[in-house]
Protein backbone atom coordinates (compact mmCIF):
# COMPACT_ATOMS: atom_id res chain seq x y z
CA UNK A 1 0.00 0.00 0.00
CA UNK A 2 2.77 2.23 0.64
CA UNK A 3 4.08 1.91 -3.29
CA UNK A 4 0.85 2.36 -4.24
CA UNK A 5 0.13 5.93 -2.41
CA UNK A 6 4.13 7.05 -3.06
CA UNK A 7 2.97 6.37 -6.56
CA UNK A 8 -0.27 8.43 -6.21
CA UNK A 9 1.65 11.25 -4.63
CA UNK A 10 3.91 11.39 -7.59
CA UNK A 11 1.38 11.04 -10.30
CA UNK A 12 -1.31 13.98 -8.47
CA UNK A 13 1.95 16.04 -8.56
CA UNK A 14 2.24 15.70 -12.33
CA UNK A 15 -1.34 16.41 -12.31
CA UNK A 16 -0.51 19.61 -10.84
CA UNK A 17 2.54 20.44 -12.85
CA UNK A 18 0.44 19.85 -15.80
CA UNK A 19 -2.12 22.72 -14.53
CA UNK A 20 0.25 25.76 -15.60
CA UNK A 21 -2.18 27.00 -18.32
CA UNK A 22 -5.41 25.79 -17.09
CA UNK A 23 -7.84 29.19 -16.98
CA UNK A 24 -9.05 26.85 -14.05
CA UNK A 25 -6.01 25.67 -12.82
CA UNK A 26 -5.83 27.07 -9.33
CA UNK A 27 -8.80 24.96 -8.26
CA UNK A 28 -7.17 21.92 -9.70
CA UNK A 29 -3.92 22.43 -8.18
CA UNK A 30 -5.97 22.74 -5.00
CA UNK A 31 -8.23 19.40 -5.75
CA UNK A 32 -4.98 17.18 -6.77
CA UNK A 33 -3.20 19.17 -3.71
CA UNK A 34 -5.72 17.53 -1.58
CA UNK A 35 -4.92 13.87 -2.80
CA UNK A 36 -1.08 14.34 -2.66
CA UNK A 37 -1.71 15.35 1.24
CA UNK A 38 -3.63 12.26 2.26
CA UNK A 39 -1.65 9.74 -0.06
CA UNK A 40 1.12 10.74 1.42
CA UNK A 41 0.04 10.54 4.83
CA UNK A 42 -1.26 7.16 3.67
CA UNK A 43 2.41 6.12 2.77
CA UNK A 44 4.53 7.80 5.17
CA UNK A 45 2.45 8.60 8.51
CA UNK A 46 -0.92 6.54 8.64
CA UNK A 47 -0.73 6.70 12.20
CA UNK A 48 -2.35 10.51 11.72
CA UNK A 49 -5.28 8.58 10.52
CA UNK A 50 -5.84 7.06 14.81
CA UNK A 51 -6.67 10.60 15.36
CA UNK A 52 -10.69 11.55 14.91
CA UNK A 53 -10.05 14.84 13.44
CA UNK A 54 -7.66 13.84 10.91
CA UNK A 55 -10.13 10.99 9.83
CA UNK A 56 -12.75 13.95 9.68
CA UNK A 57 -11.05 15.74 7.58
CA UNK A 58 -10.21 12.72 5.33
CA UNK A 59 -13.98 11.72 5.52
CA UNK A 60 -14.91 15.38 4.30
CA UNK A 61 -12.34 15.10 1.58
CA UNK A 62 -13.36 12.03 0.61
CA UNK A 63 -17.28 12.98 0.08
CA UNK A 64 -16.45 16.53 -1.52
CA UNK A 65 -14.41 14.28 -4.01
CA UNK A 66 -17.08 11.71 -4.53
CA UNK A 67 -19.62 14.92 -5.17
CA UNK A 68 -16.72 16.53 -7.41
CA UNK A 69 -16.69 13.33 -9.51
CA UNK A 70 -20.60 13.26 -10.17
CA UNK A 71 -20.67 17.07 -11.32
CA UNK A 72 -17.35 16.74 -13.31
CA UNK A 73 -18.30 13.18 -14.93
CA UNK A 74 -17.85 13.25 -18.49
CA UNK A 75 -21.14 13.62 -20.82
CA UNK A 76 -19.49 13.21 -24.06
CA UNK A 77 -20.14 10.18 -25.79
CA UNK A 78 -16.88 7.79 -25.85
CA UNK A 79 -15.13 10.04 -23.13
CA UNK A 80 -12.96 7.40 -22.80
CA UNK A 81 -11.50 7.55 -26.32
CA UNK A 82 -8.46 9.33 -26.69
CA UNK A 83 -9.33 11.02 -29.85
CA UNK A 84 -12.50 12.95 -27.40
CA UNK A 85 -10.05 13.36 -23.77
CA UNK A 86 -7.21 14.71 -25.83
CA UNK A 87 -9.74 17.98 -27.30
CA UNK A 88 -12.14 17.77 -24.65
CA UNK A 89 -11.25 19.10 -21.78
CA UNK A 90 -14.62 18.17 -19.56
CA UNK A 91 -13.54 14.58 -20.52
CA UNK A 92 -10.25 15.56 -19.02
CA UNK A 93 -11.38 16.96 -15.93
CA UNK A 94 -13.87 13.96 -15.20
CA UNK A 95 -11.17 11.42 -15.63
CA UNK A 96 -9.10 13.32 -13.49
CA UNK A 97 -11.69 13.12 -10.67
CA UNK A 98 -12.22 9.24 -11.36
CA UNK A 99 -8.23 8.90 -10.69
CA UNK A 100 -8.51 11.11 -7.65
CA UNK A 101 -11.32 9.11 -6.25
CA UNK A 102 -9.64 5.97 -6.83
CA UNK A 103 -6.75 7.48 -4.86
CA UNK A 104 -8.45 8.71 -2.33
CA UNK A 105 -10.16 5.19 -1.83
CA UNK A 106 -6.91 3.78 -1.64
CA UNK A 107 -5.59 5.90 1.13
CA UNK A 108 -9.05 5.49 3.02
CA UNK A 109 -8.06 1.56 3.07
CA UNK A 110 -4.73 3.06 5.01
CA UNK A 111 -6.66 5.04 7.33
CA UNK A 112 -9.09 2.22 8.37
CA UNK A 113 -6.80 -0.40 8.65
CA UNK A 114 -4.64 2.29 11.00
CA UNK A 115 -7.61 2.79 12.72
CA UNK A 116 -8.78 -0.88 13.65
CA UNK A 117 -5.05 -1.95 14.40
Amino acid sequence: MRIANGIFVILLILFSAAQYNDPDGLFWVGVYGAGVIWCAIAAFHSRLFTKTPVFGLFALTMLAALAGLAYFWPTTPQWWMQDVWWETETAREGMGMMILCVALALAGLVALRARRA
